[in-house]
């Protein structure tokens, strides 16, 4: 027999349950009492593991979910008693999932900070009744998503700070050498500001080619270091040039782009803010510069 979902499962127990707080008492006088219990049973199977793994109850508190499972099985089709139970069933995902899953993103494993509960709940009541809103929906998303990048940047310069200073420093040491380049650009930002930096870069070969716009396909070989010397990416190595858009990579890679003639090769050098900032990406710890030699094969994604 097919197993159904925890949702569907309790609704079996809905049908065939009693009335009371306390566990139901199984009669078994025919048939189709037996075949309740059954079906009931057997779709409980792995729902207290459930229950402790993915909603962490404690199962010393059975007797209050067997409370709460036979209030929410009575309820029939009470409408006014299932949006109740619905935003409870909610709000614990805020609390288990949500919040925690939020809270992880921002500060890490820095159990001592979270988010506002209180803020977090008024912003979802204001989004789901539509009453009351501060903002719109979409300034709600761009808020989220820079004041997160703002938070978790704080949150990770307090480990990965000396990464940050590390790159300063070679930078600055970098830019003197003669045939050392620094170009300075301006990037649009998702709240439509412009940061304000540079690249540096060393031309190795000099291409004679069109200049791709960010939009362009282009292919490319490239390997990508830490300042210490470490290679975390070679398309070299992996013997394949690689197609991408201009625009689909790191910032400081795309400023690399659009200033190289095709036919080009260039070491290119872009602080941690144009490449991957806060965030962790594979052997890249945050806030890390990174040098990159780029070789600009053509436009278009033909090797």
């Amino acid at each position: 027999m097919k197993k159904l979902t925890f949702v569907a499962a309790m609704a079996i127990v809905a049908a065939f349950s009693s009335c009371g707080n306390s566990t139901p008492k199984a009669s078994l006088n025919n048939d189709v009492d037996s075949l309740s219990y059954a079906m009931g049973q057997t779709q409980s199977q792995g729902l207290k593991e459930f229950l402790v793994e993915r909603m962490d109850i404690d199962t010393t508190y059975m007797d209050n979910f067997i409370k709460g499972l036979n209030d929410g099985a009575n309820a029939g089709d009470d409408k006014k008693k299932a949006a109740y139970y619905a935003g409870i069933q909610i709000g614990q995902q805020i609390s288990q999932q949500m919040i925690k899953g939020i809270n992880n993103e921002v500060f890490g494993n820095d159990s001592t900070q979270s988010i506002s509960m209180k803020n977090f709940l008024a912003g979802f009541v204001a989004g789901t009744t539509g009453a009351n809103q501060k903002m719109t929906m979409d300034q709600a998303q761009m808020v989220a998503q820079t004041k997160m990048s703002q938070i978790k940047a704080r949150t990770m310069e307090k480990e990965y700070g000396p990464n940050k200073v590390a790159g300063e420093k070679f930078l600055a040491e970098n830019g003197k050498k003669a045939d050392v380049k620094t170009l300075e650009v301006e990037v649009p930002q998702p709240d439509g500001t412009k940061l304000k930096s540079f690249i540096q870069y060393k031309v190795l070969k000099e291409g004679n080619g069109p200049l791709p716009k960010d939009t362009s396909m282009v292919t490319v070989h490239y390997e990508g270091k830490l300042i210490d010397g470490t290679v975390f990416d070679s398309s070299y190595k992996r013997g394949n040039a690689v197609p991408l858009r201009a625009n689909q990579v790191i910032k400081g890679f795309t400023q690399a782009l659009v200033h190289m003639p095709v036919g080009s090769i260039w070491e290119v050098y872009i602080p941690q803010e144009l490449a991957y900032a806060e965030r962790m990406q594979g052997q890249i710890k945050p806030f890390s510069a990174l040098i990159f030699k780029v070789e600009l094969i053509s436009l278009g994604s033909k090797n």
